[in-house]
């Protein structure tokens, strides 16, 4: 349970950042069977030759005929960064709410806002025909949109984007690190170091509470 008294709210990204080394997308294609195709598709919308609507679309047709039962059995084996349970408990205790921003697709960030404990989460839908995934985008979310949940979240919490931060690890968090107080680039590309209040390398996630510990100060 959440207090009244909010000091503020933390956005975590997911793919490269509670994900290390790789994305929840390109996790789950090795078991649809696309793998090699997708992580071509997100180098490439990482250097800015494609954008978040064609990796989304050339992603989705390799979910069609699965149901949403089999990719939550196979996200039980999704490469974790330590520390998230910890780190999710700091934040409550510390009256900074734990929200997930993240353009993963809505069965991953449902999958881990369930297991850790994070307020809500952000995504890109996929179309279902009532028990299997069709192969089509049934919302597609990018970046922008990503930073407009996260400010639609902290209004919802009646928090300024002043009391809030994010973390995250590249081009997907560059509009959210530049709306909000505290940015920290958690092993990041360099765009997204450059774009951050503060840079943190490491295998454990509990490696971003001395930065956020700033944000508990200065909202107090």
């Amino acid at each position: 349970m959440f207090s009244t008294d909010h000091a503020g709210a933390v956005f975590f990204d997911v793919d490269g950042t509670l994900v290390p080394g790789t994305s929840s997308s390109v996790f789950l294609a090795g078991f649809l069977g696309h793998r090699d195709e997708l992580a071509l598709a997100e180098d490439a919308y990482a250097s800015g030759d494609l954008d978040n609507r064609q990796v989304s679309e050339l992603d989705a047709k390799g979910w069609a005929g699965v149901s949403e039962g089999q990719v939550l059995g196979w996200l039980d084996g999704l490469p974790l960064v330590s520390g998230i349970t910890e780190t999710v408990g700091w934040c409550q205790r510390n009256g900074l709410v734990p929200v997930l921003a993240t353009l993963a697709w809505s069965p991953v960030g449902g999958y881990l806002t369930d297991r850790f404990g994070f307020h809500a989460f952000s995504g890109p839908r996929l179309e279902t025909d009532g028990t299997r995934f069709t192969g089509r985008v049934a919302r597609h979310f990018d970046e922008y949109d990503k930073r407009d949940f996260a400010l639609a979240q902290a209004r919802k919490l009646g928090l300024a984007p002043r009391s809030c931060g994010a973390v995250g690890d590249s081009r997907s968090d560059l509009p959210l690190f530049a709306s909000v107080a505290l940015s920290v680039a958690f092993n990041a590309s360099a765009g997204a170091r450059a774009a951050a209040t503060v840079t943190v390398d490491g295998g454990d996630l509990r490696g971003v509470l001395p930065a956020l510990s700033r944000l508990v100060t200065t909202t107090r």
